[in-house]
């Protein structure tokens, strides 16, 4: 069989060449994990970018090569120690993992662009993630609040035992219990006077 000037092959090296032509379909990248992640500035943890490389039949490509790429400034990330980019190769399911992720100190989102090439064929996509710093617990708050209640109450029961459990309370205030006074205005705290 001919295939072009000068070149001959025989029946069963032409069905080779037009089975592996057909294996050179586009490929594509299904994004696995990763994606829309947030990532916490405070404790240097981010979310590894993770994609699956496929053939244009949905068959996973094994020995793809992917690289994974990070923004030069703004909010990012970097690699661990390949700073900016990784380059793999995927595994027999065609997966490829971009591993060691760690965010900058920016808030904000970023893209990570992923490409892959196998057998001549590419693709690309973008893997969307977010650098945050975590909100502080409500508890925090509540710890204040109850230390001062508590203060509040330790300087009504030193005063009340200044008076001898008995209240002096002037006139417009009241008495809690255990003789504490409680009158209108702003509550301050101190010794006694």
């Amino acid at each position: 069989m001919r295939l072009g000037p000068g070149c001959w092959v025989s029946f069963l090296t032409f069905l080779e060449v037009i089975a592996c032509a057909q294996a050179q379909g586009n490929i594509s990248i299904r994004v696995v994990q990763g994606d829309n992640a947030i990532n916490s500035i405070r404790m240097h943890v981010g979310h590894d970018p993770g994609v699956q490389i496929l053939s244009e039949s949905g068959e996973p490509l094994p020995h793809a090569t992917v690289s994974f790429l990070l923004p030069a400034t703004g909010a990012s990330a970097r690699f661990g120690d390949s700073g900016l980019s990784v380059t793999i190769e995927t595994d027999q399911h065609g997966m490829a993992v971009g591993r060691g992720l760690i965010p900058n100190g920016v808030e904000g989102q970023f893209r990570i662009r992923v490409t892959a090439s196998w057998r001549g064929e590419a693709a690309n996509a973008s893997i969307q993630q977010t650098n945050a710093e975590p909100a502080m617990k409500s508890g925090h708050g509540k710890w204040i609040v109850i230390a001062a209640v508590a203060a509040g109450g330790a300087a009504a029961g030193g005063l009340a035992a200044m008076h001898g459990g008995k209240s002096s309370a002037p006139a417009g205030t009241s008495s809690g219990p255990q003789g504490a006074t409680r009158s209108p205005g702003t509550p301050s705290f101190g010794p006694p006077h």
